[in-house]
């Protein structure tokens, strides 16, 4: 029987680098975009993109966040302990200088976390996600609205028993 501290752990160790060079700091960039966080909180997030097969360390974590304070492009406010940052105007400029890197960074992320979580998946899982993507590509866009509908529901209960199976 597996234990829930087994399911805490990559099925498999990763074979690849889950992050490219500079992309980290790319990433937390395009998450205080979206909103002021604390950094256990982009740990977090980060974490899961790579639905907990890969975590960051606080150790890389931070010192993006001090660099990104040092240069201006975040301000901290002490929130109940912890510092908040948020991108400063001199920040959003900065993600706006480099968009294209930031979104090319963003994909590469999405790519790998996509990679890394099917290699870990249990090799029947994965044929069986294989057979599903080969069934749906056999309709060529010619679905009935009943059996559409018949689908997506299989698929939504399907998503709903995983979800219960990981608690």
């Amino acid at each position: 029987m597996t234990s829930p501290r087994d399911l805490d752990r990559p099925a498999r160790p990763l074979t690849a680098r889950p992050l490219s060079r500079g992309d980290l700091r790319l990433l937390v960039l395009s998450l205080l975009a979206d909103q002021p966080r604390h950094g256990y909180e982009l740990i977090q997030l980060i974490s899961d993109m790579f639905v907990r097969v890969y975590t960051p360390s606080a150790g890389s974590i931070y010192p993006v966040l001090a660099q990104f304070e040092a240069a201006g492009w975040v301000g901290a406010v002490e929130d109940g302990g912890r510092k908040r940052y948020a991108l400063s105007a001199l920040g959003r400029a900065e993600l706006e200088a480099q968009r294209d890197e930031v979104d090319a960074a963003v994909h590469r992320v999405r790519d790998s976390a996509r990679t890394i979580t099917k290699a870990n998946l249990p090799p029947s899982v994965r044929d069986a996600l294989r057979e599903l993507k080969h069934a749906l590509g056999l309709c060529h866009g010619r679905w009935q609205d009943d059996n559409a509908a018949a689908v997506a529901e299989a698929l939504r209960e399907a998503a709903a028993y995983i979800r219960a199976q990981g608690r």
